[in-house]
């Protein structure tokens, strides 16, 4: 008896040490090896399509402080009339997510079609949000897919991400930024461990019918997206079960909904004169990579280095991860990058709660400023910076999901809207100039940091400055993850 018991325990360890052996190849060593499909993308798309030369009828507003991005999502779901479309990265617990969640069904409890667009495995809706799942697949009006759900045979899936955070209201207004849903993203000022992120919301001035708005763009890509065969429903069919606890999670929804309403009422029902707060623009083009596992052709990278070679003058980049592999710089034709002035915003140690990111970056960091490039790292140490923020020229300005690193340019789905507009990119840098000089401190080519007289330097612990250490030497054999 004892040795039949001893040779399941040997059988169990061999099914699982052969399965951990798959997924390291699979899931792991494939992506340093394979080479992404090629194209003529990048001859088929020069950087000159982004410059316009006369007003067009989009108009943009930039969404920067935390509180004012939430009471904005708040108010394009309570005043939609027709459709809302979502697409988000991740959820995290908490008053955000209930104000959305309960928000959501307010609205299709008024006949506005929803359709919620969530990442497979990093969704959370797992726990004591799993019921969400059922009471969103039961209502008729709200439409529920994961892309990529989680496939334990096929481990080169997890690496196949979207990473996209938009909301798109009645064809009129849409939303795209790198905010994903959390308390954090959207807290008051003193909140520990608050990130600091930046939307953009486009505004279609013309009648929906003319299709004529960079919003048409964006709905394409979202039905793509949603109609592809690596997106599926995770409920079609509820048990009876699954609709009871549909049934009363759609009851606890409204209540809390109406409870908000009530012990919040400064949430809602917020007026906004968009026109008054829109910049007009040029011109404003969507981008994003393609559909495709494996390692993508990068597109948006391809969109981004073009326009860096075009700058004359200026390239500014935030990014709160910045890990510039040799992979995404062969794209990049260093003799035509002229531009005087390059700096680069990111998140020191001290401030980025992200020390697998940090720790790729750490290779870099003093390289990048040998170069010539001026690099400031926010000090934070209760607030990071989570914004990705690309400006040329102080003309042309790009925001949306996608961090400078070889994740959003080679593994997940990323959007962007690049947008020509001097009035917008003036009244963007002055946002970033603050967070520069009077939150950030300036790097110097030996790693140490040049001396301000508002910025001090943040201590870090021993245990996160070493622990950044050992793991930067472990992920540079695994950086193409990062």
């Amino acid at each position: 008896m004892k040795k039949h018991g001893i040779n399941v325990i040997k059988i169990i360890t061999l099914l699982l040490s052969t399965y951990i052996i798959y997924v390291l190849l699979a899931g792991v060593l494939l992506f340093q090896f394979h080479t992404p499909d090629s194209s003529n993308y990048r001859e088929a798309h020069d950087p000159e399509r982004f410059f316009g030369d006369k007003e067009v009828s989009d108009r943009v507003v930039l969404v920067e402080d935390r509180m004012e991005a939430g009471l904005v999502r708040i108010n394009l779901i309570e005043n939609a009339e027709e459709t809302i479309d979502l697409a988000y990265f991740t959820i995290h617990k908490g008053i955000a997510s209930d104000v959305l969640f309960s928000s959501i069904v307010d609205a299709a409890d008024r006949g506005v079609k929803v359709r919620f667009l969530l990442d497979g495995i990093f969704h959370n809706l797992r726990g004591d949000l799993r019921d969400i799942i059922y009471a969103y697949s039961y209502h008729p009006n709200i439409d529920l897919k994961f892309y990529e759900p989680l496939d334990f045979l096929r481990p080169w899936t997890w690496n196949n991400r979207l990473h996209d955070k938009m909301i798109v209201v009645d064809n009129k207004l849409a939303m795209i930024g790198g905010r994903n849903i959390g308390d954090k993203y959207y807290a008051p000022e003193g909140y520990e461990g608050a990130s600091n992120d930046r939307d953009v919301l486009v505004i279609n001035t013309n009648a929906p019918e003319t299709n004529t708005s960079v919003i048409e763009e964006i709905n394409n890509y979202f039905q793509y997206v949603w109609d592809h065969e690596f997106t599926h429903n995770p409920a079609t069919i509820l048990s009876n079960r699954q609709e009871r606890r549909a049934q009363e999670e759609l009851y606890y929804l409204r209540e809390l909904f109406q409870g908000y309403q009530a012990s919040h009422s400064d949430l809602f029902q917020n007026e906004y004169d968009w026109l008054e707060k829109s910049f007009p623009a040029n011109k404003v083009t969507f981008i994003h990579n393609p559909i495709e596992r494996l390692n993508k052709e990068p597109w948006v990278w391809y969109e981004l280095t073009g326009l860096m070679e075009k700058a004359e003058d200026s390239i500014f980049i935030q990014s709160p991860y910045v890990i510039p592999t040799d992979k995404m710089v062969q794209f990049i034709d260093k003799d035509k990058v002229t531009a005087s002035e390059i700096k680069v915003l990111t998140n020191s140690l001290a401030a980025s709660p992200n020390v697998l990111a940090y720790s790729g970056y750490m290779r870099y960091r003093e390289e990048l400023v040998r170069s010539g490039i001026d690099v400031y790292e926010f000090q934070g140490p209760t607030e990071s910076l989570h914004g990705k923020t690309y400006i040329f020229d102080e003309r042309i300005t790009a925001i949306g999901a996608f961090n400078l690193d070889p994740r959003s340019t080679f593994l997940s789905t990323e959007v962007m809207v690049v947008i020509d507009s001097e009035a917008f990119a003036s009244h963007l840098k002055n946002k970033v100039n603050t967070l520069k000089n009077e939150g950030s401190l300036q790097v110097k080519s030996d790693g140490s940091y040049k001396e301000s007289l508002y910025v001090v330097e943040e201590d870090v612990s021993l245990v996160k400055r070493g622990g950044t250490r050992v793991l930067s030497w472990i992920t540079r054999f695994v950086e193409y993850l990062l």
